[in-house]
């Protein structure tokens, strides 16, 4: 091999980068659906004139209102299921005759049926899985070619969450040569290894790229392989020498780089590179590839716990499902950012991919924020959970599934281990011993890199069949945080890791009294529904609540942060989500789990995180200071970087207190006069950090705050807008319930709205929405075009507000 000249390659990138552009085409605008069912659709000469026109990604089901009699039910998010179809008719130009054309989805919920021309492509039935299809056979050029897809949702219930129903991830259309790269063909293997002359740690990095040929002929090619850091600078490249492949060959070329001088990757550092692969054929247009990649080594140590680059690192992580609130399961790149953020804020460090490969661009983003992930394939294998989940396809698909996800997504230095699987019914009888052991070994067939676990709902390892597999490199397991100290004892030797934990339930902004008493909301198995709850559907924010099967959030996070050999954990959940109401029946149709609210709002747990998580001063007070005269409130502040905290209330002190070692957060028991509630946190005698909270009057106002007053003008980037009501000083007013009302001017639409509230059943699309405890959300969307975005919120009683988004 030889080197390539700088300013040749840097001349060929940009040429190739464009090329690369031209060969995978967005293919997600144009495309015509149909709710409902028609068997005709599959042909290309159908009148779909009347049907809607559309841009993908696109999720159905979250347009539809909520209602206890749809067949998903509340575990599904109360919102409609059924079959739809969707159509796009393209055109491609004769010159692209001799090219290879295939068709990539993303992800299609669920079921999904694809044709061509009239020709019959095939069926996924995964929802959540990655697939594409070969449409050379069947093209005509110059002339319109006709793509039809059968989604079928009907099948209900088939989830335990909600799914979402549609194209509800990108699709691509993908040209190229007839020879080139393999479809997920390039496997980039980039981390430290201890140089033997040195004694230092070394970045590696080899690349395998598998080739083929299907030109018919013998060709002759070249390959060459560079790296570049985010800026675009170089810093190393190889190109290979002439070579010959003949027709039907297929190889693997490897390329080392060894000593390379790259910085590492880990959620504090993600230094991230791009890996260019580029075939170059008779002189043809190149075949190009960028590869994500960071370098990073990790262990788990029986006794020490987890190490990232050889350093000790708690895992610090949270479950996450997909949906994305008000969007729905509709992918959005900036809305999954957007959670990201928030929880990078708090101190998260890593994810949890609960119960489901997420989509591609989502891995994108936590390799390039920092988020380690733990990539779950399924949550059930043969034994179902519901009447007509993936249990009737696991048998036939689950082999070319979880290849499919280890193919995409072992590239991704965030992709830390695989999980086969979430609370799995088979670790009950022997039959989880076989499938066990399979899963793992299709896994490890790909991929030897990275660990693979299990989240194990059996405790009790003379009970847990997967576990007797004993196919596992960590033993994950879910909630039972009684047995975490003594874990040694139950499995001598193993690797802890904390899969699932918490299940501890608040509704952001409610506080019930007196918050020292603590609940199992429901008591015991196998109820889902508390007996005695409030009748507003709210749970008590003071973290006091929690499922029988796990606990507050405080007692297990101070059982997994005493121990080293506790690797970590994955609170369930990060984000309230869509479904999953426990511990309410209807009209609640979206979960309690999350630390922060389905609106994006924090819950006030968030605080304890981030007081634990991260090393920057927080000092967090709440409940709220609007109550009867004369009334006990308990006062509970989360605090760190400081000695003490004192309290005032009027500017009379109320007394200092301090945490003792097993001490989260401090309580003071205050008889409610209004006025102002003040803490200075301090450390060494020394003010850290001061805040208050005023008693609020009537609602006078809104008022109207962006995360992001500059978005993209792409017709797919968003700016999350937050609505307080404020009395006539500014004040937050805590209990507002007003109605407001948002209209939008200029290039933008609203794509959704919330308030955060677990029970509320109007419709995430409807302009209008009833503010909870104060707050309510507004999500605006680019249309595609430059200009000036104003968008009013109003309601009765209220002076209105106005907030300018631009595009650009």
């Amino acid at each position: 091999m030889k080197i390539i000249s700088l300013k040749y390659l840097l001349l060929l990138i940009c040429l190739l980068q464009l090329q690369s552009i031209q060969a995978q085409q967005d293919f997600n605008s144009g495309w015509k659906f149909l709710l409902g069912d028609d068997s005709l659709a599959i042909g290309p000469q159908y009148n779909d004139a009347s049907w809607r026109v559309l841009n993908l990604p696109h999720d159905w089901s979250i347009e539809g209102n909520f209602a206890a009699s749809h067949p998903a039910t509340t575990q599904g998010g109360a919102l409609p299921t059924g079959i739809c179809w969707y159509r796009k008719t393209f055109a491609l130009p004769a010159a692209e005759a001799d090219k290879a054309v295939s068709i990539e989805f993303d992800g299609v919920y669920r079921d999904s049926e694809v044709w061509i021309n009239g020709h019959y492509l095939g069926k996924r039935p995964n929802g959540y899985i990655s697939f594409d299809y070969e449409l050379t056979p069947y093209l005509k050029y110059g002339a319109p070619n006709v793509i039809a897809v059968k989604v079928d949702n009907s099948g209900q219930p088939n989830s335990r969450w909600y799914t979402g129903s549609g194209i509800y991830r990108n699709v691509r259309l993908v040209v190229k040569g007839k020879a080139g790269y393999r479809r997920n063909g390039i496997v980039v293997d980039a981390r430290y290894v201890l140089d033997s002359l040195s004694h230092t740690d070394l970045g590696f990095i080899r690349v395998q790229s598998s080739i083929y040929n299907h030109t018919g002929k013998k060709i002759k090619y070249t390959t060459a392989v560079k790296i570049s850091d985010p800026a675009g600078k170089i810093v190393d490249s190889v190109i290979s020498p002439e070579n010959y492949l003949v027709d039907k060959e297929e190889i693997i070329r490897t390329t080392d780089f060894a000593g390379a001088v790259l910085k590492p990757w880990s959620p504090d550092a993600p230094n991230y590179y791009k890996v260019l692969t580029i075939f170059s054929q008779d002189q043809m247009q190149p075949d190009t590839v960028v590869t994500i990649t960071g370098i990073r080594s990790f262990r788990f140590d029986p006794q020490h716990g987890f190490f990232l680059n050889s350093k000790p690192l708690k895992i610090k992580g949270v479950c996450l499902h997909h949906d994305l609130g008000a969007l729905g399961a509709a992918v959005n790149v900036r809305a999954m950012e957007r959670q990201l953020e928030i929880l990078k804020a708090m101190g998260c460090n890593a994810i949890r991919t609960a119960h489901n490969p997420p989509a591609p661009e989502f891995l994108d983003l936590c390799d390039k924020m920092g988020f380690l992930v733990m990539e779950e394939a399924f949550d059930m294998w043969e034994k179902k959970k519901n009447k007509y989940d993936y249990h009737k396809d696991f048998a036939a698909w689950h082999k070319r599934d979880v290849e499919a996800m280890v193919l995409r997504d072992r590239n991704h230095p965030s992709v830390f281990m695989w999980s086969i699987g979430n609370e799995i019914r088979e670790q009950f009888d022997s039959s989880g011993i076989a499938l066990g052991k399979e899963l793992v070994d299709i896994i490890k067939a790909i991929d030897t890199t990275r660990p693979v676990t299990g989240a194990l709902s059996e405790w009790n390892p003379l009970k847990n069949f997967i576990y007797q597999s004993h196919a596992l490199d960590v033993v994950g397991l879910n909630y039972h945080q009684e047995v975490y100290e003594d874990f040694h004892k139950y499995y001598p030797g193993e690797i802890f890791l904390g899969t699932e934990n918490m299940s501890a339930f608040a509704t952001r902004g409610y506080y019930d009294q007196r918050s020292d008493s603590t609940y199992f909301w429901p008591a015991k198995s196998p109820q889902k529904i508390v007996e005695k709850g409030n009748p507003d559907y709210t749970v008590s924010a003071y973290d006091q609540v929690s499922a029988y099967w796990g606990s507050t959030h405080e007692a297990t996070w101070k059982i997994i942060r005493k121990h080293d050999y506790l690797s970590g954990l994955f609170v369930w959940s990060g984000f309230d989500f869509l479904g999953e109401p426990i511990p309410y029946p209807w009209p609640a149709r979206s979960s309690y789990y999350g630390i922060i609210d389905l609106a994006g709002f924090p819950k006030d747990v968030y605080y304890m995180y981030q007081s634990e998580w991260t090393t920057k001063p927080v000092l967090h007070v709440f409940p709220h200071w609007n109550w009867q005269p004369g009334q006990v409130v308990d006062v509970w502040v989360y605090y760190n970087n400081a000695d003490e905290v004192e309290l005032f209330l009027n500017g009379k002190s109320l007394g200092i207190q301090s945490k003792g070692p097993e001490d989260l957060h401090l309580v003071w028991k205050v008889p409610f006069v209004a006025g102002t509630l003040k803490a200075v946190s301090r450390k060494n005698g020394k003010q850290v950090l001061v805040q208050e909270i005023k008693t609020a009057g009537a609602p006078a106002a809104i008022a109207l705050q962006a995360d992001r007053p500059v978005i993209e003008a792409d017709g797919k980037d968003l700016s999350y807008v937050t609505l307080q009501i404020t009395d006539a000083k500014g004040n937050p007013v805590p209990y507002a319930d007003n109605q407001v009302h948002f209209t939008i001017e200029g290039p933008g639409i609203i794509a959704g709205t919330d308030n955060g509230y677990q029970a509320d059943t109007i419709s995430l699309k409807s302009p209008s929405r009833q503010c909870w405890k104060g707050m309510a959300l507004a999500i605006v969307q680019s249309d595609g075009k430059k200009g000036t975005i104003r968008l009013r919120a109003t309601g009765a009683g209220l002076k209105p507000a106005v907030i300018t988004i631009r595009p650009e």
